[in-house]
């Protein structure tokens, strides 16, 4: 391996704005640092370690316990006959809602099958025909195609994990578990150099310490936990959002948070982490109807219960709204018992243990809280506006999803750049910092949001803070959004700051560092940013629905917002000035259509 950079400074340092917490006690080194075990970290990983390089790979709890294992529907690329990247391209696009970039997305769709291929290679088996040994593939939402690899039926993820990890322990990658990232070491010319980091009581450290390396790359997952109800696990509180943040980093379109339209719903208390219905039970044919058995999606889209995810999310909530309903029905009892049991095995036991049993009745469903388009922003080799500093998969925004993942591109884009960033990494020296500039000049706008506590770092908030903003997300920055719901959410956010901020300045202290405070904290800056996003954002546009601005609008926010952390704590928020998603980074490296 050809190094971009010569080896970490020993005197790196953390950001003004990093969390409190004590002095790392110990330290390893590594080339690469990976932080995240799902589809892209491990991908990342692995054909890192392939060129030669020394990995360590830090996750927060196990290392197939991410979110890539709950993905049950499966991974899109044109791999079928008659099907071509073009017309993956044209899907993507009209899910993205005008907010694609176009280059990011004829990136992931030319080099999607050879990235699965490689992925098989691997060791992940999909369902196949027995008699030809071909792909058994299948629709889903804003699809036009049969596109969608799956396995175990609906339990994709788990066996895209399950291949990973074993490969990564056969090649034998230093890994690290149960470990919470804290924040990024820079060396002195403001490059990465690492990340401190807390390993919970197991394994072969403990407490906190740093992994210094020459690159660093985020693979954190999602944050939906910043929401009450959610698809994603407990461990998915924007970690890596929020390191790249006091970092430096510019993170963009957080606002598009999608709801996924069919998750099973369990009662109007029910918190956490809920069971999703995968869009691939309406690909084979399952109906969305109201209590009376009303097939709603009928005439309001061509594809009907298939239409792109926002679609279908708003018009449940539509329904729910006019009927007084707190969630509406998926019916596939037609399907039968053998086709639940070999297809669906692991929602009809989600079914079966929460009392529901779809072979006999409709399922009820609404929409909860399941991916997040926007990220940490790069490049299309998923560099960062911070030197050294890389993101993939739902941490990152390479501008392949705009306003609106189609379904089942999440794990393609995992993979894809997560080969690219291997092969940047790993594919040559370049000139320190040549790599990633450091962003433009600061808008001449005010800043959003109230300053912290100054450059000493925020005061973290306690742990029981958590559920106090996903409360405030949940009734002012959820499906439904308003000016007036967003401003009282950006109050509410501003009070639980200001009251750790108080109690600082009374009595010298804040909550004590740990799991659930660092976690707290991270919540609520992401929670900081994705609300004044859709303060920002005056329409309405794919997973961003402003009931007070109904209409899109693009010849006003045809644009991205990008956001900073300033060191006092507060938000700049700015627009890109041009209709297309500008990489943060400027390379000589041609970029080409496709790879062998």
């Amino acid at each position: 391996m050809s190094r971009p950079t010569g080896r970490p400074a020993t005197g790196a340092t953390t950001p003004a704005t990093a969390l409190r917490a004590p002095a790392p006690g110990w330290a390893t080194e590594a080339d690469v640092v990976v932080v995240g075990s799902g589809v892209a970290g491990l991908t990342v990983a692995l054909r890192c370690a392939a060129a030669g390089a020394k990995v360590t790979v830090v996750t927060k709890a196990r290392l197939d316990d991410g979110s890539t294992r709950w993905a049950q529907g499966g991974i899109a690329a044109a791999l079928g006959e008659g099907d071509t990247p073009g017309q993956h391209l044209d899907d993507t696009l009209v899910a993205g809602a005008g907010l694609c970039d176009e280059r990011a997305v004829r990136t992931l769709v030319t080099e999607g099958p050879g990235a699965v291929r490689r992925l098989i290679a691997t060791g992940a088996r999909f369902d196949a025909d027995e008699d030809t040994g071909e792909i058994l593939l299948t629709r889903e939402g804003g699809h036009h195609r049969s596109r969608i690899a799956h396995a175990g039926g609906d339990a994709t993820g788990a066996e895209i994990s399950r291949a990973l990890v074993a490969a990564v322990r056969a090649a034998g990658i230093d890994t690290v578990e149960n470990a919470l990232v804290l924040d990024l070491l820079k060396d002195g010319s403001g490059r990465a150099a690492g990340v401190t980091l807390h390993v919970m009581g197991e394994g072969r450290r403990d407490g906190v310490g740093a992994v210094r390396a020459d690159a660093v790359v985020l693979a954190t997952g999602g944050m939906g936990q910043i929401f009450s109800a959610t698809t994603n696990p407990a461990v998915s509180t924007g970690d890596g959002v929020a390191l790249a943040l006091r970092a430096g980093a510019e993170v963009s379109d957080l606002e598009f948070v999608q709801f996924h339209p069919t998750v099973l719903w369990l009662g109007p208390e029910a918190q956490g982490q809920q069971p999703l219905v995968s869009e691939a039970v309406r690909g084979e044919g399952a109906h969305l109807v109201d209590a009376d058995g009303v097939r709603f999606m009928r005439g309001r889209h061509e594809l009907a219960e298939l239409a792109p995810r926002d679609i279908v999310a708003k018009a449940i909530m539509r329904r729910m709204r006019e009927r007084g309903a707190e969630h509406m029905y998926l019916d596939a009892r037609h399907f039968g018992a053998p086709m639940w049991e070999r297809r669906f095995p692991t929602i009809l036991a989600a079914c079966r243990a929460h009392g529901i049993d779809p072979v006999t009745e409709p399922i009820p469903v609404a929409p909860a809280a399941h991916y997040a388009s926007g990220g940490v922003r790069t490049d299309l080799r998923g560099r960062t506006t911070v030197p050294g500093l890389y993101a993939c998969g739902e941490a990152a925004c390479t501008g392949v999803h705009g306003a609106n993942r189609l379904a089942s591109n999440s794990l393609l884009e995992g993979l894809v750049f997560a080969e690219r960033i291997a092969e940047d990494i790993t594919g040559g020296p370049r000139p320190a910092g040549a790599a990633s500039p450091a962003p433009g000049p600061a808008p001449a706008r005010p800043a959003a949001g109230r300053p912290g506590a100054g450059p000493g770092g925020p005061p973290l908030l306690a742990s029981e803070a958590r559920y106090q903003i996903q409360h405030i997300m949940t009734h002012g920055a959820g499906v439904l959004r308003s000016a007036e719901s967003l401003a009282r959410a950006a109050d509410r956010l501003d009070q639980v700051q200001d009251e750790a901020v108080a109690e600082l300045r009374r009595d010298g202290k804040t909550a004590e560092p740990g799991v659930g405070t660092w976690e707290a904290t991270n919540l609520h800056l992401v929670a900081r940013v994705l609300v004044a996003a859709a303060l920002r954002r005056e329409e309405t546009r794919g997973c961003h629905w402003r009931e007070d601005r109904p209409e899109r609008d693009d010849a006003a926010w045809r644009r991205h917002l990008l956001v900073t952390l300033r060191p006092d704590g507060a938000l700049d928020v700015r627009s890109t000035d041009s209709e297309a998603f500008p990489p943060p980074t400027t390379t000589p490296r041609p970029e080409t259509e496709s790879r062998p």
